[in-house]
């Protein structure tokens, strides 16, 4: 009788646990982003969170009628995180990768940008060929690799510092490993100031962050130089929020969301203000 008892609450347990899935009801939303990618996120000097992404959370969140808490998270635990139900989002310059779609699921993008290169203009490095222009790696990865092989002169022996877990990684990895030193920073920061300091020769990053740090006077002898990138390992070069795998719902309010600042150009408006540029995705 125990036993068919028990058969009995696990076949109603069935029953109920979809429908409570299907019930829940998304009225405080914790998002996560990295506070240390300026001027996409940061840590201000207050220890308020700022840029780009935090502004824009906010008006996603107020369009969703939600309550959003933004909490700062280190990049190499920020997806690990997330599926341990730390937050239910991240908004953090996330690129869709095909290693990141197996464990997350992704918003429809909110812009697109590509990755570059930064060096010290004193360095032979700031005669990189073929500067800001953009090779597509989904498109023509043949040409991608082509260019490669011309940097190859320039850059073999060069010392490359890249943000480990980054898209820019997966670049480096992929088509640099075998011509430059490679080495691996928590942070933007870090491997900028090293940059600065003269202990790598060049970094690899998305190009809006590279044109912010080369603004600021702590970079002043820094500029961005050579081609840029987007596409295959680097994503589509978009920039989307990422959930919990079951968390469809929670996405479908997001898309909503996202897709109305796209369409009535309040997030134009916001890259602006924040990268003086217009990065809107594609339709």
């Amino acid at each position: 009788m125990r036993f068919f008892t028990l058969a009995i609450v696990l076949t109603s347990m069935a029953f109920v646990q979809p429908t409570l899935a299907a019930q829940k009801t998304w009225d405080k939303i914790t998002v996560a982003t990295e506070g240390a990618y300026a001027p996409w996120n940061f840590m201000g000097p207050d220890g308020k969170l700022g840029g780009y992404e935090i502004d824009l959370t906010h008006e996603l969140c107020n369009r969703m009628k939600v309550q959003c808490d933004i909490v700062a998270q280190d990049w190499d635990g920020i997806i690990p995180g997330l599926n341990a139900g730390k937050y239910d989002a991240i908004v953090a310059s996330m690129g869709v990768t095909p290693a990141r779609e197996k464990v997350v699921l992704f918003s429809v993008p909110y812009t697109q940008a590509p990755n570059g290169f930064m060096a010290l203009k004193s360095s032979p490095l700031a005669a990189m060929p073929d500067l800001n222009k953009v090779f597509n790696l989904s498109q023509d990865e043949a040409a991608s690799r082509t260019e490669v092989e011309k940097l190859r002169p320039l850059l073999s022996g060069k010392v490359l510092g890249v943000q480990s877990a980054s898209t820019a990684s997966n670049f480096v990895d992929k088509y640099l490993k075998s011509i430059v030193e490679v080495r691996e920073y928590k942070t933007l920061e870090q491997h900028n100031l090293d940059l600065e300091a003269g202990r790598v020769d060049l970094v690899m990053a998305n190009v809006t962050v590279l044109n912010k740090a080369a603004s600021q006077p702590d970079m002043k002898d820094a500029m961005l130089v050579g081609p840029r990138f987007i596409g295959g390992v680097l994503g589509g070069g978009t920039t989307n929020v990422a959930f919990r795998k079951g968390d469809v719902q929670l996405k479908d309010m997001f898309d909503k969301a996202i897709k109305s600042v796209n369409d009535d150009g309040t997030n134009r408006k916001l890259m602006q203000k924040w990268f003086g540029l217009d990065l809107s995705p594609p339709n």
